[in-house]
């Protein structure tokens, strides 16, 4: 799966810190013992020696190698429980020096054989990304368990054929199922609906499950994406400070894209145009994108083209959100 170098090249910075932050604490550990009990320093010079002896042993031509390195087998575990003896004696625990790798996959090198990150590095990838998606989108208390249906009246409204309340009963279980089985083959999602009524509380629990599996997600609003394409293509200033081009790859290469606001930004030919490139490339590559829109899907249409309302209909399942405002309800009561 594709994966956003810079946020790799963040994750390993943040990895390697945390592996000399241990080094550290370890060298930290081991004065510290070393100053109250200087038996457990003697000790562990001996250990250190024991390696070159055994290799002295294996190759000594004389006498019975195989029995001078059991011998040393015998004298090397006696000095460990002699070791682990005076670190509890000095008031340390007995593994208090202990400096093994955290991770037994990799023994903390972050990459496995052939060049694949390991899970432990991917899971520093993971919190960062969701760090990122976190500056736009509230991923700490935003989840499928913490959606709350007590928003949504009860009476059903003939033009849907159902009340708010079921029809988010069914919205809800659609995004979950799509979240906890996101894979390259998911498909496509159409939030639409007026303003309040949770698309955007949805698609952080979108955002949050599909990062956490380790799969790359982008959010953005559609005026953000727009401007960033304008700054790529006609050299214009960037007010986000941010590489466009990067930024394009990013929209463009993703597995899961959530592209929120759709219809807010002005509209003109070029934008028209980069919407259809979003929607037709990620269409063409097998790429998955949550659109979301306060826009009817045939005002769609009328904005950017049968094109693209030809391939929303063929290839996205339409989510529709009605009901009363939630923030509206909130604020009165």
């Amino acid at each position: 799966m594709p994966r956003d170098m810079k946020i790799m090249a963040e994750a390993q910075r943040r990895f390697q810190a945390d592996r000399e932050r241990r080094r550290e604490e370890l060298e930290r550990r081991t004065e510290e013992v070393y100053r109250r009990s200087p038996m457990v320093e003697k000790i562990d010079r001996e250990l250190r020696g024991t390696a070159a002896r055994i290799v002295l042993a294996a190759f000594d031509s004389e006498g019975d190698p195989e029995r001078a390195l059991q011998e040393l087998e015998r004298n090397n575990l006696a000095l460990q429980r002699e070791r682990a003896e005076r670190l509890v004696g000095a008031g340390f625990p007995y593994d208090y020096l202990d400096d093994g790798p955290v991770c037994g996959k990799c023994r903390d090198s972050g990459w496995l054989p052939g060049g694949k990150p390991c899970g432990c590095l991917m899971a520093y990838y993971t919190r960062e990304q969701n760090r990122r998606l976190s500056k736009l989108l509230d991923l700490g208390n935003q989840s499928f368990e913490s959606f709350s249906l007590e928003w949504y009246d009860r009476q059903s409204w003939p033009e849907y054929g159902r009340s708010p309340r079921e029809n988010m009963e069914i919205v809800r279980e659609i995004c979950g199922s799509y979240a906890r089985n996101f894979s390259r083959h998911s498909g496509n999602l159409l939030f639409t609906g007026a303003p309040g009524l949770g698309k955007t509380f949805l698609s952080a629990c979108i955002a949050r499950e599909v990062s956490n599996r380790g799969f790359s997600v982008v959010y953005d609003t559609a005026g953000h994406v727009f401007q960033q394409f304008e700054s790529g293509k006609f050299g214009r200033e960037n007010p986000f400070e941010e590489d466009p081009d990067r930024e394009i790859n990013r929209y463009l290469n993703c597995d899961l894209l959530i592209m929120d606001d759709v219809g807010t930004e002005m509209l003109t030919t070029f934008v028209q145009s980069v919407f259809y490139r979003i929607v037709n490339d990620r269409l063409v590559n097998g790429r998955s994108t949550v659109l979301s829109t306060n826009l009817p899907v045939e005002e769609l249409g009328r904005r950017y083209g049968e094109a693209v309302l030809s391939r929303i209909r063929g290839e996205y399942q339409t989510l529709r959100f009605f009901g009363e405002d939630i923030r509206i309800l909130k604020r009165d009561r």
